[in-house]
């Protein structure tokens, strides 16, 4: 993403909140690379992520005024984006996965699954993850949250999270294997805590599923 769209100019702030016509489209389209990037690490497929990327934008457009441009944007942005991921992960499922592991403990060195795939590959694999798997893998792994958050967030127990985590990381091992017999696989590391969603940046083209702004706007 290129810094003219890093942060959110002023003029396009107030023009979204006063529904000036074109300005919220513009808004969708400079931000839309980000955004998606983040929809699809919580998504099953690009289906999903255009609905939870669809819903976060609508947050997004229908509270601007809340946001303090004297602050970055994109951390803002990316706030909503994973909080309507998790909205729709609650909605979705009914019952969390758990595990007879209550209390497990996540032992071992960090140079596991995140730092042997590379992007994207990392994102298909994670995909294919039941959906509790999955959102607690992101929380933890990708965007920082600790086990404590995640358990608040999720409505579950500090324990199941961390099993969640441990059986996530399993498959994804598993599925690795899987692939290290097939296709040769590029080493990236990604650090746990730092969002890599800029990765995906202007590789979507953007594609609305529904209507999401105002009329004229």
């Amino acid at each position: 993403m290129s810094n003219s769209v890093e942060q959110l100019p002023h003029q396009l702030r107030e023009d979204c909140i006063r529904g000036i016509a074109g300005s919220q489209k513009k808004l969708y389209y400079n931000f839309y690379g980000f955004a998606m990037g983040i929809c699809l690490r919580y998504a099953r497929d690009r289906d999903e992520a255009v609905q939870i990327l669809n819903d976060g934008f609508y947050k997004v457009l229908t509270r601007l005024d809340r946001y303090d441009p004297s602050k970055p944007f994109l951390p803002w942005l990316s706030r909503i984006m994973t909080n309507t991921a998790i909205d729709h992960y609650r909605a979705e499922l009914k019952h969390p996965i758990t595990s007879d592991v209550a209390e497990l403990e996540i032992q071992g060195k960090e140079n596991d699954i995140q730092s042997k795939l590379n992007y994207d590959d990392l994102i298909k694999l994670v995909q294919t993850l039941p959906p509790g798997y999955r959102t607690v893998f992101n929380l933890f792994a990708i965007d920082g949250y600790t086990h404590e958050e995640i358990a608040e967030q999720l409505g579950i127990s500090v324990g199941t999270s961390k099993s969640n985590l441990f059986k996530a990381r399993q498959k994804l091992r598993a599925m690795l294997e899987a692939n290290d017999n097939k296709t040769e696989i590029n080493t990236t590391e990604i650090n746990s805590g730092q969002s890599t969603a800029l990765i995906f940046n202007e590789q979507f083209e953007p594609k609305q599923d529904r209507q999401i702004f105002q009329a004229g706007a």
